[in-house]
């Protein structure tokens, strides 16, 4: 099958353009701004989510049997919100099959576990765009995945990776929060599952977060004993509580993936497991 990487230069988007060569899939990608280096049999594409012309020229040129959106444009509301939108327009149009990447941010943290059923109630405006664009997708490409996750991790090349790496050598100052919880997940687990998704039948929403539930402060821990960085305590990590902070959003969000685990070969992998030191 003929895969399109919505977001191809991202963090995600470089897993899923990576899998999607190695399983011999002919693959192309997009890119916002910076076109990446070369892959042997992978094609490049800038494409701009917020230019519907470029949007039909690149479906066009690719004609994808599945696109798979992992693009990311935070708060800007015509990037995250009305983008996936025009891009699911244009998959309807070309009858390929859509996979689109969402978040735990469409959440406000009041229940704390949310599963596949629960309604969006987002606090922030990145949370607003991505529930707005779950919807309209869906209106527009009812058998379209919706896949919503947590914070990505893999291999020191994530930005909570980094930003331990510089609280724990002193590079940065700032704080890992104690009481900011998800269900982080491997990058390669997410990607893996994602194209599984995109090569089979399921539609609608479904949770792909890890299987345990850390604090940014844990998470960081983990991480710093993983590369060597700090001691069984984590007394090089500072420690604070979000609430105390002015950063915006939800607390306490938990992704319960385990009706979609159930539905995938692909293993989402605990923080603790992903994690643990290579002897």
């Amino acid at each position: 099958m003929t895969v399109l990487i919505v977001g191809g230069s991202g963090f995600l988007g470089a897993e899923l353009v990576r899998q999607a060569a190695v399983a011999g899939h002919p693959t192309a990608a997009t890119y916002a701004t910076r076109r990446p280096r070369s892959i042997p049999g992978v094609q490049w594409h800038a494409l701009d989510l917020r230019d519907p012309t470029r949007v039909e020229a690149v479906m066009a040129e690719v004609r994808p049997r599945v696109v798979i959106n992992a693009s990311s444009g935070m708060a800007d509301w015509a990037v995250t919100a009305e983008g996936p939108v025009r891009l699911a327009m244009a998959a309807a149009k070309s009858g390929s099959r859509l996979v689109h990447v969402s978040s735990d941010a469409v959440f406000s943290g009041t229940r704390v576990h949310y599963d596949e059923s629960c309604l969006p109630d987002p606090l922030t405006p990145y949370g607003a765009a991505k529930a707005a664009a779950e919807t309209g997708i869906l209106l527009v490409r009812p058998d379209a995945v919706v896949a919503r996750t947590s914070l990505i991790i893999g291999n020191g090349r994530s930005v909570h990776e980094r930003t331990v790496h510089e609280l724990a050598t002193g590079a940065r100052a700032g704080v890992l929060f104690t009481d900011d919880v998800r269900c982080p997940v491997h990058v390669t687990d997410l990607a893996t599952a994602l194209i599984e998704l995109a090569s089979g039948e399921s539609n609608g929403i479904h949770h792909l977060g890890g299987s345990d539930a850390l604090s940014r402060h844990e998470l960081g821990i983990l991480i710093a004993r993983r590369d060597g960085l700090d001691g069984l305590d984590g007394s090089r990590l500072p420690a604070g509580l979000r609430a105390d902070s002015t950063v915006p959003g939800p607390l306490d969000v938990r992704l319960d993936s385990r009706a979609t685990q159930r539905r995938l070969r692909t293993t989402l992998r605990g923080g603790h497991q992903f994690l643990m030191p290579t002897p």
